[in-house]
């Protein structure tokens, strides 16, 4: 994706909730514990979870904080879209009964941070459940690596020393 110079009002918090599946933009704080509860049912065999944090370098700069911002209308729909397309590509494991009426996923979330985001707190949280571990594990990489490739959302890297207004704008993909 491109570097972004999108005016803040497009960077606006969203969400988007259906049977299965959770998209949240937000400025505030990520309850990891709370997204996990979120995608929680006595069916599940599974819960896997992805929790990107803030870390304190980058290609040997010291990191002092990320700032991110998103085309909110346009990111919410693409990652419902990727919540979707993993709901309908998951399939069971073959060691497993093709029962038609239990689904390969039970409920998928995704929760991405807007605005600034200080070293060592949670920028994405992905929940999965499933009956069993491996579909988990794989729905919630196949959404993580969607997330990144396709959702609106760019991010801002600021490193000590360095004057704030060289940060710059990158793709939501490191």
């Amino acid at each position: 994706m491109a570097t972004s110079n999108l005016a803040p009002s497009t960077s606006t918090a969203a969400r988007e909730e259906w049977k299965g599946g959770v998209c949240v933009l937000t400025y505030g704080p990520l309850d990891v514990n709370a997204i996990m509860r979120s995608v929680r049912d006595d069916t599940a065999g599974a819960t896997a979870v992805f929790v990107g944090t803030t870390r304190n370098s980058f290609k040997g700069k010291v990191v002092t904080r990320l700032e991110y911002q998103a085309y909110s209308k346009l990111a919410i729909q693409t990652m419902a879209e990727i919540i979707r397309n993993a709901h309908s590509s998951v399939s069971r494991s073959a060691h497993h009964s093709a029962d038609h009426n239990v689904p390969s996923l039970i409920s998928c979330a995704v929760h991405h941070r807007l605005g600034t985001v200080p070293v060592g707190d949670p920028s994405i949280v992905i929940a999965v459940s499933s009956p069993h571990r491996k579909e988990a594990f794989v729905a919630c990489e196949q959404i993580l690596e969607g997330v990144k490739e396709k959702a609106q959302i760019w991010k801002r890297e600021y490193y000590k020393g360095e004057r704030e207004e060289e940060a710059e704008w990158k793709a939501n993909d490191c």
